[in-house]
């Protein structure tokens, strides 16, 4: 299995690392040149490679991780992602760095739906800070909890398998209508809400 993921920043190299912890391989691209990434590759080993954005988007699950700001360019005049899974790690914050972003009365991942044209979008893994996320899955004999919500069942249910994998526990809270608002950050409650599921 062969992951991509769309940002080397922060949330995207620590998910890069949760993984391949399991076994599961990277594409992993940035805005400039993958040569540019070459640290972080070395960082985590074989089972990370750099590329270009259009190789990151082959794969059957792809993560978004860039800032708010970042998302129309990094989605512009891509081709249909004919049924991919995009989960979408993304913030709407405002370029100012406090407050969310205009979303025109909308949540940030229908607007995301909206730029990924095709593709199965889930929201996950935005909940969490990325040092926090570092940390891994256990936590207090527990699992840290990661949230998923999306509009397609069994794109929800492919997240969910491998949110199960990478050791996390998850939770589906529904569409994006309703789930997308839970999740986002500024304005939901979930976001830096860090539970453990017990048992």
């Amino acid at each position: 299995m062969i992951v991509g993921i769309i940002g080397a920043g922060a949330i995207g190299q620590t998910i890069a690392g949760l993984l391949v912890g399991v076994g599961i391989r990277v594409l992993i691209c940035n805005s400039r040149a993958p040569e540019s990434i070459a640290d972080i590759v070395r960082r985590w080993g074989p089972g990370v490679v750099a590329g270009t954005l259009q190789q990151a988007i082959q794969p059957e699950i792809i993560f978004l991780a860039v800032p708010w700001s970042q998302v129309p360019t990094a989605l512009a005049d891509l081709p249909d992602f004919e049924g991919r899974i995009l989960i979408d790690a993304t913030n709407a914050i405002a370029p100012s760095g406090a407050g969310i972003a205009e979303l025109g009365g909308r949540n940030s991942s229908e607007i995301v739906t909206e730029l990924a044209y095709g593709a199965r979008l889930v929201k996950a893994f935005n909940t969490l800070r990325a040092d926090v996320l570092a940390l891994g899955p256990l936590h207090a004999g527990g699992r840290r909890v990661i949230f998923f919500s999306g509009d397609h069942a069994p794109a929800k249910a492919e997240v969910g398998r491998l949110i199960e994998r990478m050791g996390f526990a998850g939770i589906d809270l529904g569409g994006l209508s309703v789930g997308g608002r839970l999740q986002q950050l500024p304005g939901g409650p979930l976001p830096n809400l860090e539970l453990i599921r017990v048992g």
